[in-house]
């Protein structure tokens, strides 16, 4: 479950900064506290569904499409993670 939620972290912090909004705009304007942004920016907290649809509305994006972003950070990390624990090749 970890992953998961460094991966909507990722997310979350990518779309935040494409809309030019700091942790605590985003936070006010979600009706949240900046530190619980942060929290969630950094994997640590999984948000409520409630949380979802208040970041969603500020980030004017829809809940698949934060589903979608999350689901490639995560897709990324799997990807580093299975090129870290290959073996590595040996050149003929």
């Amino acid at each position: 479950m970890r992953k998961h939620n460094q991966a909507f972290g990722k997310a979350l912090r990518e779309l935040r900064k494409q809309k030019r909004l700091t942790q605590e705009k985003l936070g006010f304007e979600a009706g949240l506290d900046r530190t619980y942004i942060s929290v969630l920016e950094l994997g640590q907290r999984s948000p409520t569904l409630d949380t979802l649809f208040s970041l969603c509305e500020v980030l004017d994006v829809s809940l698949v499409d934060l589903a979608a972003r999350t689901q490639a950070r995560l897709d990324d990390m799997h990807d580093r993670d299975d090129a870290e624990g290959s073996p590595a090749r040996v050149q003929d």
